[in-house]
């Protein structure tokens, strides 16, 4: 059974500033999500003993869980029986090996070595551990790491006889996505010839039952809940589809990659609007889909921009989607603005909650547990906003307005400029990353930035608060170095 704000405590040993705020932003995490971490840089004050403070949280019996950060630093000294690493494996290495039952701690691998071995103290090394150490892997390990606190295992032996939950009438829909990714995220590491046939397939099963998740007839006034209770319902498969967005983006560099992705989009585009034949239906009932193909979208350009597949965007972008049920103007071919469409459930709710945008919000903290940091998400909604803008100046597009909801997390705090458009101060990498955007010099961005500055062009804003696009970018500073 599930347990409530179950306490845990994290053993680990500073090596970096680095390392420290990896551990800082895992405890934060875990605390948003229910659990009563337990943290020396919190919990810990001055004039406390540092080693009796770890002693009690590993020997206490209202600490149910430990969390044992293994990176070398750590290794070195728990192996070696040095400083407060070395007391705490003294403590912890007799409760591992004499509890047969051992389910109160686990290592989580935060380093592997050069050859990719992780790094596990002597004691730990026959036991199984969380690997948490590679980033196209981040989301699915993390949910292990929830799952091993509140002592819900990924694979749970079903009750003998009982259906599973979508056959037994369960209200939680499913894609039966899970083996057709696998075999596809193993075709792609592992660089089979049948790789791209095993991504398109999962591809293919991802589109065909995404009807699953349309939602019922219900009244209006409950629409906003039931579209955020559905996407919520979804997040396991749109963690699937990172990874494999993730996967794609490191290892296949190829046209054939952008082909692939181009056509599941527009496999998944129908959704966006009413399927033929349906009679009355109201503006928000495919909100659900309009946010779930926009977030994947977003994260689909994340991942190839995360490799530096400029190229591999720009064929992404510039190739417009085939549609037999658009609905603007009687158009079969669109541009890529189509996947982000208003969402008028979620503007009911944040009328409702008084918030600038749910929508925004909700992309925020769905980041948490997508195995790439917010500001990737950001930076890519800004690429999608200027190759929008772009497009629309050199009259390639009429209908290119990309509204870059993330931006609102731009709007508060110091101006943050974006790590591609920082790199592009050179300018060798601002005319390759340039190629997405259509642009290889500065002045290539010069209408947007008077567009902006005039009022003719009109930037992102929610009510009083805008983000500087011309700092963002790095305007000032673009290709002014060899």
């Amino acid at each position: 059974m599930s347990q409530k704000n179950v306490k845990l405590f994290i053993s680990y040993s500073w090596s970096s500033k680095e390392r420290e705020e990896w551990v800082i932003n895992l405890a934060s995490s875990l605390r948003e999500d229910g659990v009563d971490v337990v943290l020396d840089k919190w919990d810990l004050r001055e004039g406390q003993d540092a080693y009796k403070f770890m002693e009690k949280m590993v020997s206490d019996e209202d600490v149910k869980k430990v969390i044992i950060v293994s990176d070398k630093t750590y290794v070195d000294k728990a192996d070696s029986r040095t400083g407060g690493v070395g007391t705490e494996t003294q403590i912890i290495t007799p409760k591992i090996y004499q509890e047969q039952d051992q389910t109160k701690f686990v290592a989580v691998v935060a380093e592997k070595d050069t050859a990719g071995k992780p790094w596990l103290p002597i004691y730990y090394q026959s036991r199984i551990f969380i690997d948490l150490s590679d980033d196209d892997l981040y989301a699915q390990n993390y949910e292990q790491l929830l799952r091993w606190i509140y002592n819900e295992p990924v694979h749970i032996k079903p009750p003998l006889g009982n259906k599973p939950a979508f056959l037994a009438g369960d209200d939680v829909p499913t894609l039966e996505t899970s083996a057709f990714y696998r075999k596809a995220m193993e075709a792609i590491r592992s660089d089979k010839t049948n790789w791209m046939a095993a991504v398109q397939d999962y591809f293919e099963q991802f589109a065909s039952n995404l009807e699953n998740f349309r939602l019922s007839p219900g009244t209006n006034n409950d629409i906003d809940d039931r579209v955020v209770q559905n996407i919520e319902q979804f997040l396991p498969y749109r963690n699937e589809a990172i990874e494999l967005f993730l996967a794609l983006a490191r290892y296949r560099d190829e046209n054939s990659t952008a082909k692939i992705l181009h056509e599941f989009f527009e496999k998944l585009i129908p959704f966006l609007f009413a399927p033929e034949g349906i009679g009355a239906h109201s503006s928000w009932d495919f909100d659900n889909f309009r946010f779930i193909i926009h977030e994947l979208f977003l994260y689909c350009i994340a991942s190839l921009i995360k490799y530096e597949r400029f190229a591999l965007v720009e064929r992404l972008l510039k190739q417009q989607f085939f549609t037999q049920v658009f609905r603007h103007q009687g158009k079969t071919m669109v541009h890529f603005s189509t996947v982000h469409e208003s969402l008028p459930s979620l503007e009911q709710r944040s009328r409702k909650t008084r918030r600038l945008s749910v929508r925004a919000d909700l992309l925020e903290e769905r980041s948490k547990v997508s195995g790439l940091p917010f500001v990737n998400l950001m930076q890519a909604d800004f690429v999608l906003f200027l190759r929008g803008l772009l497009d629309r100046l050199r009259e390639t597009e009429s209908r290119s307005r990309w509204w870059p909801e993330t931006l609102l997390y731009a709007c508060f705090g110091p101006t943050r400029i974006f790590e591609i458009f920082s790199r592009a101060q050179s300018r060798e990498y601002l005319n390759a990353m340039g190629v997405m955007l259509g642009v290889s010099k500065k002045s290539h961005f010069d209408s947007v930035i008077e567009g902006l500055k005039t009022g003719k062009i009109r930037g992102p804003s929610w009510q009083f608060e805008s983000p500087n696009i011309e700092e963002l970018m790095n305007y000032e500073n673009l290709g002014t170095k060899e």
